[in-house]
């Protein structure tokens, strides 16, 4: 942790740890001829230049290389003349599409070098413009780079043995190229024949540690689905199948027997007797084990006289069953899935980065000692400690000065310093000390693939492990979204909220099999989340017949919140049926066999429910949306359903206290003003961050200053391309059917013919003031008292109010205008 600390009663000499030799400045010559090639590379216009010209490049070469196959004999003595003879003659008599240039280049790369391999070069140029173009990647850069390099020479090599052995006097041919040639010149005065098993071992290398091809591992799933497959018949006897507890049933699958299981296909099937009685009593041709027959086998009396449940201890079942099979693996149901790897984030530049310079430093301090001291305020003490975005600048004042007499002076000394705003800790928790956060003027971007490659997440052994940043000292936040439990985020538009909650998401992603992980995602804006997609049939969770997996309209977002609840209710009654207080305690059961699948036991993955603006919903539905969020937030976190929701208005009509009594964990971006900070906080602060990822997190009774990682949009779809594209479930997570009470679309029955025809003015009006009373509309309308009491009716009846409360005003059900107006149109008012 940089520090640096000056004690100021002893005066001593100018400078501290942090003085380095300052560097010769330049003169005013050498600064006029610099030139800033980060500023060029980074412009959109030279990114787009550069790539336009890369794309038109590798199309040239490929028109090129193509037609030298069908026009390379005849131009090969034209190249070989080239010097000898006019330019102009030259070009006109190739017979390359691209005349001179093409047959030229062609000879070089296809003749010279690698033959028809040479197809696949043009593709990294493309593929590298195509990225500067359009700011994301048609095939990963990097990784295809990597083939087409390997392929090119080994295909070249290849071609070269094919030239070779096919012709007792072998010459240069453009199907190999010169390099394909020369190694098998090599080889076939070295072991002949036998050469094509130096080339195939290049291959085979490859392709086990690139594409991390493991037959191994695949032979061993295979026995492993075998010896799996026996476990899910039952035993012959029928009096004893429901005391011997079956190891891994096909519906004890954590996606309760609605997938395929993926390593099924690979087996031979397995042949059963065919018997209509009952399809319980077939077996596969595997012999039951005799040490279990032993055991369960007591006495000669009937079933009828000792019941065969006093006669049999579970616990010794359980155990048997255990010492033969094995623990159940969850992750055997997408046994060759992988986990994304760090190679697909961006890399990290962090020479590039400016850090904070000692004369800031120096500088800032002088600031604050200065200030201070002009208020009568000595200090003893100062120490700074530098962080991504802000450093902390800790003092010790003087004996008898007042902490809040230097809380009074924040803005004073934001002055002096020309900072864009400061935050005072008085005093730091722990320390003794008041601490003065200041920020950088150069900010440091924390990225994801740094916190995400880090010792501390990989060795992380939480439930749900949550990369939350980097603090003021630099050190990776990690928390525990099991223990939140849940988690409440806002912040202003483009402070960084969307970005916190991708990071989320691609740290628990890259932590968690699809097994044990489940993503509910709710975006009313439709286009926060949808890159999310690509994960349907690995990570996420929808209602039965649902098209989308992201969640979009209002109306599912209703239904599949009270889905949750009764998913919630399900695994409390399974929890209560194992003697299990927790999600954890419960799966730690199944997975040591101490649970019968035949009893409706499984597996249960955690569930994360995220939604992206939390105010559109609150206000569109209101009490609809709310009810089933607190039930949740209250009782679901001992099943593994956590909530993590994020708005840009904190207010507390979308944030009520309902929601927020059970939200122990919140974080705050930058807000507008202190009461949005103390609507989500509890406390001032946030309103004074700096933006772009600065934020505050309250946790535990304690405010926590983060710098959240930056991963782009090109990140998120690489992520999720690399897991879509493996082989996954058969569909996403199911969750329980929900059926609303009204058992329907209410709105399709209103007859509006006989609604007033003022009513669509009486519901704006109504909307505006925020108060559904009749004689708001008898007053403002200039209405009587009984027509005024029939459009109140009808506004009930279209679902613009709530019903009769007595005395009071009806409930609003709309907080703007626009959403009425959608509201209106959708009913044909």
């Amino acid at each position: 942790m940089p520090s640096s600390s000056v004690n100021m009663t002893d005066k001593p000499r100018r400078g501290n740890t942090y003085r380095t030799p300052k560097k010769e400045e330049s003169s005013p010559k050498s600064q006029q001829l610099s030139f800033d090639w980060a500023a060029a590379a980074s412009s959109p216009k030279n990114k787009l230049a550069v790539g336009v010209l890369l794309v038109l490049v590798s199309l040239l070469l490929e028109a090129a290389f193509l037609s030298y196959i069908f026009t390379g004999s005849a131009d090969q003595s034209e190249v070989n003349a080239l010097g000898y003879e006019p330019i102009r003659d030259y070009g006109a008599n190739t017979r390359n599409i691209l005349g001179a240039f093409g047959a030229f280049v062609s000879q070089v790369f296809v003749y010279r070098w690698f033959g028809i391999a040479s197809l696949a070069i043009p593709l990294v140029p493309f593929l590298a413009g195509w990225r500067l173009i359009f700011g994301f990647d048609l095939l990963h850069l990097n990784r295809t780079t990597k083939e087409v390099i390997f392929f090119t020479l080994w295909i070249s090599t290849l071609m070269g043995y094919v030239v070779m052995m096919s012709s007792s006097t072998p010459t240069l041919s453009f199907l190999s190229g010169g390099f394909g040639y020369n190694v098998n010149d090599i080889l076939r005065n070295l072991i002949g024949y036998g050469s094509i098993i130096v080339i195939l071992i290049p291959l085979f290398f490859f392709v086990v540690y690139f594409y991390d091809i493991d037959p191994v591992q695949q032979w061993q799933a295979r026995a492993d689905r075998r010896v799996r497959t026996a476990e899910t018949q039952p035993y012959p006897t029928p009096e004893i199948r429901e005391e011997v507890p079956v190891v891994a049933p096909r519906h004890s699958s954590p996606m309760g027997g609605t997938y395929d299981d993926p390593v099924e296909e690979e087996l031979e099937p397995v042949v059963e007797e065919e018997d209509d009685s009952e399809p319980y009593d077939t077996l596969p041709e595997v012999p039951p084990a005799p040490e279990l027959r032993l055991e369960l086998v007591v006495d000669e009396s009937p079933p009828s006289e000792v019941p065969l449940e006093e006669e049999t201890d579970s616990d010794d079942v359980s155990e048997e069953v255990l010492r033969n099979f094995g623990q159940y693996d969850p992750t055997l149901d997408l046994p060759s899935y992988q986990f994304p790897t760090l190679d697909i984030l961006n890399e990290i530049n962090e020479s590039a980065q400016e850090k904070v310079s000692h004369d800031e430093l120096e500088s800032n301090k002088e600031r604050i000692v200065e200030t201070l001291a002009s208020y009568g305020i000595n200090i003893s003490k100062i120490k700074a400690t530098i962080g991504p975005t802000v450093t902390l600048y800790e003092i010790i004042p003087e004996a008898g000065v007042r902490i809040s007499k230097i809380q009074n002076l924040e803005k004073d000394i934001a002055l002096s310093l020309a900072a864009l705003g400061i935050r005072i800790i008085a005093p730091m928790p722990g320390r003794g000390t008041i601490g003065i956060e200041v920020p950088n003027k150069n900010r440091e971007t924390v990225f994801i693939r740094s916190v995400l490659g880090s010792e501390r997440f990989q060795k992380s052994n939480y439930d749900l492990p949550v990369v939350l940043g980097k603090t003021v000292s630099n050190e990776i936040y990690i928390a525990d979204l099991a223990k939140m439990p849940h988690l409440l985020m806002a912040g202003a538009t483009g402070q960084g909220k969307s970005v916190g909650l991708n990071v989320i998401l691609a740290s628990l992603i890259y932590k968690k099999h699809p097994a044990q992980l489940k993503f509910v995602l709710v975006d009313p804006k439709k286009v926060e989340l949808t890159l999310f997609n690509k994960l349907e049939r690995h990570y996420l969770a929808k209602l039965p017949n649902s098209e989308e997996a992201i969640i979009t309209d209002t109306k599912k977002v209703i239904h599949t919140l009270n889905s949750l609840c009764i998913e919630m209710d399900s695994r409390y009654d399974l929890l209560k049926e194992a003697t299990a207080r927790n999600l954890k305690e419960y799966n730690a059961k199944f997975i040591q066999r101490k649970l019968n699948p035949e009893k409706g036991h499984h597996f249960l993955p955690y569930i994360v429910l995220v939604i992206d603006e939390l105010a559109d919903l609150m206000m569109t539905a209101g009490k609809e949306v709310e009810t089933p969020i607190a039930r949740l937030a209250q009782l679901a976190r001992a099943v593994g359903i956590h909530l993590v929701l994020a708005t840009q208005r904190p207010s507390v009509k979308v944030i009520t206290g309902l929601i927020k009594a059970n939200f122990p964990a919140r974080l705050s971006f930058r807000v507008t003003s202190s009461i949005d900070s103390r609507t989500i906080l509890d406390t001032g602060g946030a309103e004074q961050l700096v933006g772009q990822g600065d934020m505050l997190l309250a946790i535990n009774s304690e405010i926590v200053r983060l710098q959240c990682p930056y991963i782009d949009t090109r990140e998120i779809e690489d992520v999720c391309d690399f897991i879509g594209s493996q082989r996954g479930y058969s569909d996403a997570y199911a969750l329980p059917e929900y059926e609303g009470e009204d058992g329907g679309d209410s709105k399709g029955d209103l007859d509006t013919e006989d609604f007033d025809a003022l009513l669509s003015d009486a519901a704006r009006l109504v909307v505006a003031h925020q108060q559904g009373s009749t004689s708001l509309i008898q007053r403002k309308m200039k209405l009587g008292y009984n027509r005024a009491g029939r459009i109140m009716d009808q506004l009930e009846v279209s679902g613009v109010v709530g019903p009769f409360t007595g005395s009071k005003a009806r409930d609003v059900l709309f907080h703007d205008l626009e959403s009425l107006e959608q509201h209106l149109r959708g009913i044909g008012v």
